[in-house]
């Protein structure tokens, strides 16, 4: 979260029929109005209220965000409390950047998985925090009744700021909550999102990378998959159970709720509901706009990702150290890269753009049958359409500005935060008066101790070597995708005095920069000198990237008031012409839930995927000259053993399986539960086959893959040892159902 099918497909999306039960990222507080009927009859046996309740424990009270600050707007994945202790489990790859900051050369747990023995050897992670809903609520009459027919873009925007800020105020009780307000159907409704975020989270466990990320960028998005998907932290409170930033005197969250674990075996067309804050989705892109991604956007990400990509990871096969600092930054940027491949792949195979085009032609002969509805909407697709048509002259030269220029090396982007710094050495250079001189050597003084604390978090994972060999490539491309026009000065008299050579010009360039390496950069900021930064190539690049960028940028048309109001009523026109539809709004990270079913799929002609796969299937794909394909020998062991503890079944060790739930980014993590609201897996991917499932839902092929509950707790008990951690959860297996006496008495006549 193809053939034949892909009309049907659209029709079912786009059409009057309701849509199924395993499509759509629904809203907690319709979930009795809109869903719960049809859920029921799947397999949900929980009452509206367990599920969701403001003033009483429920589901949703064990459902966590997880974001980089105290005031989230949004969350990068999604957890769930799994103990009274305030255990959250999440994905591995969701606790990557967290494992790799805590790992060294010496103590990689990368490489060697991590797992605190006790509470005190839980390792804290500076400015993860974690966020649990408190309450949502619908504020469109607040809000709408107050937009006066006549505001656009800009005035309008101020409108809605100035009454969603005097609502979160409101809201947040003096500091308490952390309140999110944000738009749906393209700003024709208003939810209001009230959360307690709590900011002392740490580190418990995670297995190694050999298991947490089996596979690594040839499995991704694939299936069958083979990987043990999952880490675990721990959500600490002040002693009184506010939220609190890390001390010693925190002790563990005791939640409002948190989830049972069930070990039934998984079946075929068993009910699967997924909690999580699914990022972002874009159902109602227009035909245009599939075409402006397909041409314009996804290419130059994709050519400039997959180089910085082949770089990185040369130099990270070849020393272990750059792997570790490198780990957590290739692993986002290689996901990206083959996300934005499969999307395009996707949209092609799924024949998007045609199925599109036919929906937006029904939309325009609807509008125009009334005059009330051909005045109000009749005009807005052909204000999309060439919006989007405008928007693609220049867009792929603004994305090769940003990502081969200012986003390229790390060195440029490093040199330019010390722009302000150069900005206050000029003023005091011009400034005559001697008390305005002496404010502003303060201000330099500042910026100056400012940058000295960013240093050694800079460095920290950086190579100059890697970053030497980045620059190299990516100048190239820079310089092979942007008009000449706008190409930085300096670098044209470097091509020349070089003969077009990028590696020497890379190593003129790291060479002469103050901010290469460590003590450069100490030693420039115990001296600073406005001359020396002004002589700094690397700050020169970055200032004339910075030009180039703005250039490019000045020369993309995008859409304004207009556009804005016109795709506004485009979404408002799809729901009134279509009245009997239930509608589910686009994925923006806030908290959703899906539904649907374990399930198989057939991705092509003649081949059938099963919906469980098998620890034999990791031992299958063994290979030790291969990082992403390492297995340990703990691990081979226990499966020569088939020493599964109570996890395995019927000598079967299930490592993940498969479920038809809508899912997208920010959904991993997620929880995977059955009809009790009880975890059976943790959601970590979905499929190849529906990678363009942001724009459109195909039900035959979209799946989810989920890492079964079974292996999650076979690594943490049989592998790594960390039994006290299985101790605390809340295990269920229901009984096996009492043999019929008519059926123990045959058995009887039987066995004599």
């Amino acid at each position: 979260m193809k053939k034949i099918s892909y009309l049907i497909t659209f029709v079912l999306l786009f059409g009057g029929i309701q849509v199924k039960a395993d499509e759509g990222m629904w809203l907690p507080i319709f979930l009795e109005r809109l869903n719960y009927v049809d859920m029921q009859k799947m397999g949900l046996k929980l009452t509206p209220k367990e599920i969701y309740s403001v003033n009483n424990g429920s589901l949703k009270d064990a459902i966590v965000g997880l974001s980089d600050g105290p005031t989230p707007q949004g969350f990068f994945c999604t957890g769930e409390i799994v103990s009274n202790q305030g255990l959250m489990f999440t994905n591995h790859h969701c606790g990557f950047g967290n494992i790799q900051e805590h790992s060294t050369v010496e103590h990689d747990y990368l490489a060697d998985g991590f797992w605190a023995m006790s509470k005190d050897e839980e390792l804290p992670n500076e400015g993860l925090s974690a966020s649990i809903l408190y309450r949502m609520e619908d504020v469109t009459d607040s809000i709408i009744p107050n937009l006066s027919d006549t505001l656009d873009g800009q005035a309008r925007s101020a409108a809605i700021k100035e009454i969603t800020s005097r609502l979160k105020k409101n809201a947040s009780e003096d500091g308490k909550y952390n309140v999110v307000i944000k738009s749906f159907f393209s700003g024709n409704e208003y939810y209001m999102f009230v959360y307690e975020v709590f900011t002392d989270v740490r580190l418990v466990g995670a297995p190694p990378s050999s298991i947490g990320k089996f596979g690594g960028d040839t499995d991704n998005w694939m299936w069958p998959r083979h990987t043990g998907d999952f880490s675990i932290f721990r959500i600490y409170t002040a002693p009184d159970g506010s939220p609190a930033e890390y001390s010693e005197e925190n002790i563990p969250l005791v939640p409002k709720h948190h989830l049972p674990i069930n070990l039934d075996p998984i079946k075929a067309n068993d009910f699967s509901m997924i909690w999580g804050f699914p990022g972002g989705t874009e159902r109602n892109l227009t035909s245009s706009g599939i075409e402006f991604k397909v041409n314009s956007f996804y290419p130059p990400i994709i050519e400039v990702f997959g180089k910085k990509l082949e770089v990185w990871k040369e130099h990270m096969s070849n020393d272990k150290e750059v792997k570790i600092k490198y780990a957590s930054k290739a692993a986002g940027t290689a996901n990206a890269w083959k996300l934005f491949i499969g999307q395009m792949k996707g949209i092609k195979d799924l024949n998007l753009y045609n199925n599109k085009k036919a929906f937006e032609d029904e939309f325009q002969i609807w509008a125009e049958k009334d005059d009330t509805r051909n005045n109000k909407y009749g005009d807005v697709l052909e204000i999309i359409n060439q919006s989007n048509k405008d928007k693609a002259e220049g867009y792929s030269t603004l994305i090769f500005a940003s990502l081969s220029g200012m986003g390229g090396a790390e060195l440029v982007g490093y040199a330019s935060d010390f722009s302000a710094l150069n900005s206050f050495m000029e003023g005091y250079k011009e400034e005559k008066d001697k008390k305005k001189k002496e404010k502003k050597q303060k201000q330099i003084d500042k910026e100056i101790s400012k940058l000295k604390e960013g240093i050694s978090e800079h460095f920290e994972n950086y190579d100059m070597t890697t970053d030497e060999e980045v620059f190299a490539a990516l100048t190239k491309l820079f310089i092979e995708n942007i008009p000449e026009d706008m190409h930085p000065e300096l670098l044209t008299k470097l091509l020349k005095k070089y003969k077009g050579n990028y590696e020497e010009i890379a190593r003129y360039v790291f060479n002469k920069s103050n901010f290469s390496t460590e003590a450069k950069v100490e030693a420039f900021l115990e001296k600073p000198s406005l001359k020396t930064l002004d002589k700094d190539p690397a700050f020169i690049l970055a200032t004339e990237y910075r030009s180039s960028l703005m250039a490019a940028s000045s020369k993309v048309k995008r859409g304004g008031d207009e556009v804005s109001t016109a795709n506004r009523l485009f979404v408002e026109g799809i729901r009134e012409m279509q009245p009997d539809k239930k509608f589910y709004p686009d994925a923006n990270s806030t908290l959703r839930f899906s539904y649907g079913e374990v399930l198989d799929y057939y991705p092509k002609d003649a081949v059938h995927f099963d919906y469980v796969t098998h620890l034999s299937g990791v031992i299958d794909k063994e290979d030790p000259d291969n990082d992403e394909f390492i297995v340990s020998e703990k691990l081979i062991e226990l499966y020569n053993d088939k020493d599964y503890g109570p996890y395995g079944q019927d000598g079967k060790m299930i490592v993940c399986y498969l479920s038809n739930n809508d899912i997208t980014g920010g959904n991993s993590g997620s929880p995977v539960m059955n009809g009790n609201g009880e975890l059976k897996g943790i959601a970590f991917d979905g499929n190849w086959e529906a990678m363009s499932s942001d724009i459109a839902f195909a039900p035959k092929l979209q799946r989810t893959i989920v890492v079964d509950i079974h292996y999650v707790l076979f690594i943490m008990d049989k592998f790594a040892g960390a039994k006290h951690l299985v101790d605390e959860l809340t295990i269920v297996v229901t009984p096996p159902a009492p043999t019929p006496v008519s059926m123990v008495e045959e058995s009887e006549v039987i066995t004599n």
